[in-house]
């Protein structure tokens, strides 16, 4: 009878999943985002998509040459990153930026790691730190949205177009913070940063994009639930601190929730398998680390974002996290002293 017993090491897959499919679900997700970057900003959209992806591709297969490896271009790994750097950028960078950025994301922070599944920092995340000091005028400058241009606003140039430019809903927190307005004034914000019609990154805007990709990942069980609940949780009883202590500095929760790149952050970045924790347990700390953190470098930092720092921060405890949230063996005790 122990005979026809079968052992073999984990991990053990009880549905046929593969890393391009897995891949191809978050890309999926994606287009939601995608598409409403599409309608909202227009060319500049179309440009840094199309010039991030390439980036991130053309530097994959170039590195799968340098190393002799076989070209892992079509686990679609490299794409996703390039997508997801591209939502995480203003509108109107030049596009240059982009392949510098997906170059980056692609070369230094996951092929010199050993490639995917050995990258301690989300590449997309890391990428966008390093284009936001290297470039950081360009990297804080934010586009108004074709479908609400009009006079009165600043324009600049960049890449040979104009673009109209804009406060973004945290600016207008942070102004609030500074007692340069009321905060209250800024609360009305909550419906244009839902639907999108704001300035902001081509992927943070319309929050509502954002929650049909992530439903549908969640759906598929592409990603879990825990780590969206967590960060969007954590971020909102930290914003809640100061909202109901002082209203008139403190902008609502629900501001912070549709503002910004947090909802991009909790269904799309957080929920990286590879830089996340292994564990349930593990997954509810890094969540509330995230959104925690967060929220923190929103109110107390001077900048008025802090979704790429506090996923790298995350990213660089994960480890440790693994380490003290261990699964339990079968009849046995965890050992934390691997």
């Amino acid at each position: 009878m122990l005979s026809k017993i079968t052992v073999s090491p984990a991990p053990h897959i009880s549905q046929p999943l593969s890393t391009r499919r897995v891949m191809l679900d978050v890309l999926i997700g994606l287009a939601f985002p995608v598409a409403a970057a599409l309608w909202f900003f227009r060319q500049y959209a179309e440009i840094l998509l199309v010039s991030s992806v390439a980036s991130c591709l053309v530097s994959e297969w170039i590195c799968d040459l340098i190393r002799r490896k076989p070209n892992s271009l079509g686990n679609l790994s490299a794409v996703v990153t390039g997508v997801i750097l591209a939502l995480s950028l203003p509108p109107a960078v030049p596009w240059w930026v982009a392949v510098i950025g997906g170059a980056f994301a692609i070369v230094i922070v996951k092929m010199l790691f050993g490639g995917l599944g050995h990258n301690i920092f989300n590449p997309a995340m890391a990428a966008r730190v390093f284009l936001t000091a290297s470039f950081g005028v360009l990297m804080t400058t934010w586009t108004v949205p074709a479908t609400m241009q009009n006079e009165g606003l600043k324009t600049i140039s960049a890449s040979n177009t104009q673009a109209i430019t804009q406060a973004t809903t945290l600016a207008w927190s942070k102004a609030a913070l500074k007692g340069q307005t009321d905060a209250k004034q800024v609360n009305p914000l909550v419906k244009l940063s839902f639907l999108g019609n704001e300035g902001g990154c081509l992927g943070e805007t319309s929050v509502l994009a954002i929650l049909l990709g992530g439903l549908y990942m969640l759906i598929r069980k592409t990603i879990m639930w825990r780590i969206p609940f967590a960060v969007l949780v954590s971020a909102t009883a930290v914003a809640a601190v100061g909202w109901l202590a002082k209203p008139d500095v403190y902008v609502n929760p629900l501001l912070h929730l549709v503002g910004g790149g947090l909802m991009l952050g909790a269904f799309f970045i957080a929920t990286d398998p590879v830089t996340s924790p292994l564990t349930a347990k593990g997954e509810w700390i890094f969540g509330i680390g995230v959104g925690a953190l967060i929220m923190l470098i929103r109110i107390v930092g001077e900048y008025p974002e802090g979704v790429m720092y506090a996923v790298l921060i995350m990213n660089a405890l994960t480890p440790l996290i693994d380490r003290f949230c261990t699964l339990v063996p079968a009849g046995g005790k965890p050992n934390v002293n691997v």
